[in-house]
């Protein structure tokens, strides 16, 4: 078991479009229509550097249509890692499921199937791994899998207004919503601070850094 395992391992799952990436209803097919959003590898390195462990996981239904094949989606997640590693930033690993929905599988978003797969891979509680998205899909996924369900308004429901999003939230009550995955980084990397601070019986400094503590 490596060490990290042993001390309780800090894993946060991303999805990919519309929370790293400008989602695409065409997919994205290749590395040149990858287009990363604002902000989106620094988040990913500032957990990093906090010491959270970031995996992906994809609904990949484009392979399953045709649409793309493997050689393809992982030469497009080889770029995103190439660009991540530019800001200090690595994803762990990339689960996807390339099936579609007909294909009636357990591993497609939002059944948890392949949430559970990265739990055993990691051999961490859910319950206590971070899940962030920009779909309700997503939301719900973390809600079947057992995780903490974060919100990103940089995908299709970064345009609803307050009632919209506030009607669809009913259905997981406990989402927390951010503007970004940056804002969503800092909360879930300031949270861990608060936490360990009392742990350890401190009061936390207004200008305390992560790495002080973590």
């Amino acid at each position: 078991m490596r060490a990290d395992h042993a001390h309780g391992m800090k894993l946060v799952i991303l999805g990919r479009d519309g929370t790293l990436n400008r989602y695409r209803d065409d997919h994205v097919k290749a590395p040149e229509e990858l287009d990363l959003l604002p902000g989106a590898t620094e988040a990913v390195a500032r957990l990093n550097h906090a010491g959270w462990h970031t995996v992906l996981a994809t609904n990949q239904a484009g392979i399953g249509r045709g649409l793309l094949d493997m050689a393809s989606l992982n030469a497009v997640h080889l770029r995103l890692n190439q660009l991540l590693a530019e800001k200090g930033g690595r994803l762990d690993a990339a689960f996807f499921c390339p099936h579609t929905p007909e294909e009636g599988c357990d591993c497609r978003k939002p059944l948890p199937g392949l949430i559970q797969q990265i739990g055993e891979r990691f051999d961490v509680e859910l319950p206590e791994v971070h899940m962030v998205g920009a779909s309700l899909t997503d939301l719900l996924t973390a809600k079947a899998a057992g995780c903490i369900p974060h919100l990103v308004l940089t995908g299709p429901l970064g345009y609803l207004d307050a009632g919209q999003l506030a009607e669809l939230l009913v259905e997981v009550p406990h989402a927390r919503v951010h503007d970004d995955l940056a804002a969503c980084a800092e909360a879930i990397v300031q949270e861990e601070r608060r936490r360990v601070a009392e742990q350890r019986g401190q009061t936390l400094a207004p200008d305390t850094q992560a790495g002080d503590l973590l």
